[in-house]
């Protein structure tokens, strides 16, 4: 250790004699902006589209938690699917450990055979 230091301490002492100069540590570069890039400047292809529709305020990929509904005939959960059927399954208590499973189909909406919450299934296309 110590001769490392010793070693390090009479190069640089060989450079000052010698009218050399001792420099800064290089620096690593960084963006050309001058600064570290954002997600939005370093992003490409579908990430970039992805990040856009969400500063617009969509939701293309379902990315976001869900809007809270009330699962009354009147207020029923939405149900996204791009077909005109969907397998459901609910959790009819909070503390639950058995999943209800059934077919939701397009039109009016459907009741958990169960709890009775209310479902609706609605088209949604794909953003590609």
């Amino acid at each position: 250790m110590a001769a490392r230091l010793l070693l390090r301490t009479c190069s640089l002492r060989a450079l000052q004699l010698r009218g050399g100069t001792v420099g800064r540590p290089l620096q690593r570069a960084v963006a050309s902006a001058g600064g570290i890039p954002t997600d939005e400047e370093q992003a490409t292809g579908l990430e970039r589209r992805t990040l856009q529709a969400l500063k617009q305020g969509k939701d293309p990929y379902s990315i976001l938690k869900p809007k809270q509904y009330t699962g009354t005939k009147a207020d029923p959960h939405i149900v996204p699917s791009i077909g005109n059927k969907r397998m459901v399954g609910c959790l009819c208590e909070e503390d639950n450990t058995a999943i209800v499973w059934f077919w939701l189909h397009e039109g009016e909406p459907q009741r958990c055979p169960s709890c009775g919450s209310h479902y609706k299934l609605v088209h949604h296309e794909l953003p590609h």
